[in-house]
């Protein structure tokens, strides 16, 4: 018996197409859509009225909370009296740092305006944050969280937890950042903190001292047998904070986008700028409430009490208040204990990260070094009668005009690639010195920390591997001392005094990227490079300029009068429920046209 071919006619030709166009349209990686008007608001986090920045009237600021490939719509008012910038702590905006929100890539967005941004959380899961990151704003707040999850298909290394609290713990002055940032220019130092904020909050009144105070403190509601993912941010500006939670193990599972080796630990120090996901069971009896606590490493302020930010964590089966003197911290001045809890920090080989492949088949011990700097920070000092901070001897001035856009008009003298990879036996001096790399190199960095505080490096566009630290002078033998099989991936070390940091990064994304001291004083002051990471080659798939954007500096004649910007707040629906809207008008058209 002989079958016939199926019989197709043009309509079902047509619907065919449309099925299979339709199909891809609704596959690809979605879109999602924010608002968000920077603005300033009075708050009361340590009991005296003060000026904060916030978010949509949120401080801190909203969750970011997206899936990994997700493209990120941000439209940002700047309802501030000065220009602002967000930049976005640990995302790697692949190929495009024309988003990343720093003096180096971008104009600041001047009071009044919008700017709108768009970038792809690529090949990325885990926990950051955003910030401001111009004129020392980051001190009045602005601040807020990023969750990027893992999709579907690619497994968590542990059991999905019954909820995930966001936590911001900062040092907090009560001085504006207007004060701040002058009191910096003048050599004030602005010393220990007045308090440590636990979401916004200052601390539970957990003794006589601020039982009247009046304070606003913070609650997290909890059910007993039940466990939590706890991602923890040190958003502050000049502090390391120990973390703890009365009674309670921190079995921590992740850090700025790596998972890590499983381990419980009673408390973790955290340093300015870093990020830390921590599992917590609620397998107390549940009768009573417990605190919370951030408290202050390695500063030199008379007042315990002050500097301790304490919240509550409530269980729904709660009888009575927290009770009890706070869990200890680690002594106060023991800074190889520090050091040694982060040596114990290791990167999870066999877990599965955003993409399909195990994080350890990137072999990185086996990977030979193409370049090697060693970077050394020193105390503030006069240059030119003006009070600045070094590294290498080279105070960074930001230019006019943003370096990425020099790049992109070929505009000479607004940098110079460099910055020398030692430190030259020379008098210090202010310039625009930038830090060339070799495209897909494999670049090491030595952090050497010449200061009497814990200082927090950070490089925007990648995640390095942390391969050792230790006290004294780094030389050629302390090579022998790296990990070059699990070190953790991470976007932020610590360095601490008299000490030095070791990383490996494979530098495969190609821009214009900040490396900088995240303490904030210091980063004003000067302790900053950008790394340049060209493609020799024409690629394609790399972000071009954006559409929007500002221009200042000698560019200045370039910019327009604002355009109009779309205002996403008042949609609820998603680009793939637009999208199906619009397939199905199409759809309709077809068929009835064809039908004719």
């Amino acid at each position: 018996m002989r079958c016939s071919p199926p019989h197709f006619s043009c309509t079902s030709l047509v619907v065919i197409w449309f099925l299979s166009v339709a199909t891809v349209c609704l596959a690809a990686d979605p879109y999602v859509f924010f608002d968000w008007t920077v603005s300033y608001l009075t708050a009361s986090p340590l009991g005296t009225r003060q000026q904060v920045i916030g978010i949509n009237g949120q401080f801190p600021g909203p969750i970011l909370n997206v899936t990994t490939n997700w493209n990120v719509v941000v439209n940002v008012k700047n309802n501030l009296d000065e220009p602002l910038l967000l930049t976005w702590n640990g995302i790697q905006h692949r190929k495009n740092s024309w988003q990343d929100g720093v003096l180096g890539t971008n104009c600041p967005i001047p009071s009044g305006w919008n700017w709108t941004y768009e970038f792809q959380v690529k090949d990325q899961i885990g926990s950051f944050f955003y910030f401001p990151s111009t004129n020392f704003q980051r001190a009045a707040g602005g601040y807020g969280g990023i969750i990027i999850n893992n999709r579907d298909i690619i497994p968590v290394p542990f059991l999905l937890p019954d909820g995930d609290v966001t936590l911001f713990i900062s040092d907090w002055f009560t001085k504006s950042h207007k004060k701040l940032r002058k009191d910096v220019e003048s050599k004030i130092d602005f010393g220990a903190p007045d308090g440590i904020l636990i979401n916004g909050f200052g601390p539970f009144p957990y003794s006589s001292e601020l039982a009247s105070g009046g304070f606003p403190y913070g609650t997290i509601n909890v059910e007993p047998g039940r466990t939590y993912r706890f991602r923890v941010h040190n958003s502050g500006i000049a502090t390391t904070l120990n973390f703890r939670i009365q009674n309670h193990n921190l079995l921590l599972v992740e850090t700025e986008g790596s998972y890590t080796v499983q381990q419980n630990y009673t408390n973790m120090d955290i340093h300015v700028g870093q990020s830390f996901s921590f599992l917590v069971t609620m397998d107390q009896s549940g009768s009573n409430d417990y605190y919370i606590v951030a408290s202050t490493r390695f500063t030199k302020s008379s007042s315990s009490t002050k500097a301790t930010g304490v919240a509550i964590l409530h269980y729904s089966s709660s009888q009575g208040p927290a009770s009890g003197p706070l869990p200890d911290p680690p002594i106060e001045s023991d800074t190889s204990f520090s050091m040694n809890q982060a040596r114990s920090i290791r990167l999870n080989v066999s877990a599965g990260a955003a993409r399909p492949n195990p994080q350890g088949s990137f072999k990185y011990g086996q990977i030979t070094v193409t370049d090697v700097y060693v970077i050394v920070n020193r105390p503030p000092e006069k240059i030119d009668g003006r009070l600045r901070a070094t590294l290498n001897g080279i105070s960074y001035l930001p230019p006019s005009t943003p370096l990425k856009l020099a790049q992109q008009y070929n505009i000479s003298g607004v940098y110079k690639l460099d910055f020398p990879k030692r430190p030259m036996n020379r008098h210090p001096k202010v310039d625009t010195s930038v830090m060339n790399g070799t495209y897909k190199g494999f670049m090491e960095i030595i952090f050497q920390n010449s200061d009497t505080t814990v200082k927090s490096y950070h490089l925007d566009g990648y995640a390095f591997f942390v391969v050792g630290m230790d006290f004294g002078l780094w030389t050629e033998n302390s090579r022998s001392l790296y990990n070059k099989g699990d070190g953790v991936a991470r976007s932020t070390t610590q360095v601490f005094p008299g000490a030095w940091t070791a990383i490996l990064v494979y530098l495969d994304n190609a821009g214009m990227w900040n490396l900088r001291i995240d303490n904030l004083a210091s980063w004003y002051l000067g302790q900053e490079v950008y790394l340049n990471v060209v493609n020799p080659e024409i690629d394609t798939s790399e972000n071009s300029i954006p559409e929007n954007t500002i221009y200042c500096g000698r560019l200045s004649p370039l910019q327009r009068d604002q355009s109009q910007r779309v205002n996403f707040s008042g949609s609820s629906r998603s680009i793939i429920a637009t999208s199906r809207g619009v397939l199905l008008a199409l759809f309709v058209i077809l068929i009835s046209s064809l039908a004719r």
